[in-house]
């Protein structure tokens, strides 16, 4: 339990690059968190239930953050489609065991995009592996150019948490994925979709955890766009009330 003068420890899962076998994460999300008023940790992907137990302990907070994998359609009983992108186990799996210490401890969690879509799959949800080629008259999510730059609209359900955070029942956001929830999972209850009826957020309905999912990157341009603070900002505060 946090004191008065403590700011929350908030665990966030990096990547990893095959390439030269090392663990990164661009800077963005500890900046975004720290302004919030929490206290950025990057994990190494060390899929281990000693080691994500261990930092557990540690932890107020876990933000899934975005990825460059997709994850492995075998985690929820497909197969590979032919546009199927990089797979990383590490990172599923890191991701999978964090999902489930942070449901045992009753920690907080905010699921960033790739971090969204696994949320889904670990409460036994289905993806689209593939937007362009599994959905009829499909926006184009995966933007070129500036992770910053916002690119479409999502319509949010009234009343809910996102409506109150964005001061309205439409926002503009920032897209950069190809895949994308299709079978919802258990508990969760979908609260902004695109023009196209893709699920752009989900919180969990379950009372005794906050879990919140966005499908765009509200850590990117969050220094100028007051919907990602807000996010951020009561993210952080939930961590503060345990």
């Amino acid at each position: 339990m946090l004191n008065q003068t403590q700011k929350p420890l908030i665990g966030i899962p990096t990547r990893i690059n095959y390439n030269d076998d090392s663990f990164y994460l661009r800077r963005y999300y500890a900046d975004a968190i720290y302004s919030a008023g929490g206290i950025p940790v990057y994990l190494p992907l060390i899929p281990e239930v000693d080691y994500i137990e261990a930092i557990a302990n540690n932890l107020d907070g876990v933000v899934l953050s975005g990825n460059n994998s997709d994850v492995d359609p075998l985690r929820y009983g497909q197969g590979p489609h032919i546009k199927l992108g990089t797979v990383s186990d590490e990172r599923d799996e890191t991701d999978l065991l964090l999902l489930q210490v942070c449901e045992l401890r009753k920690l907080p969690v905010l699921a960033i995009c790739y971090g969204m879509q696994l949320l889904n799959v670990y409460r036994s949800g289905t993806l689209f592996q593939d937007l362009e080629s599994q959905i009829d008259e499909v926006l184009k999510h995966q933007q070129e150019g500036s992770y910053t730059r916002v690119s479409h609209s999502i319509k949010i359900k009234e009343e809910s948490l996102l409506a109150i955070l964005a001061g309205g029942n439409t926002a503009r956001v920032n897209s950069h994925h190809h895949q994308g929830v299709d079978t919802l999972g258990k508990d969760l209850d979908p609260i902004a979709w695109s023009a196209d009826g893709l699920v752009e957020a989900v919180i969990n309905t379950r009372a005794d955890q906050f879990i919140l999912g966005v499908q765009w990157h509200p850590e990117a341009g969050w220094e100028k766009d007051p919907l990602s603070q807000a996010l951020f900002k009561h993210f952080i505060s939930r961590t503060m009330r345990r």
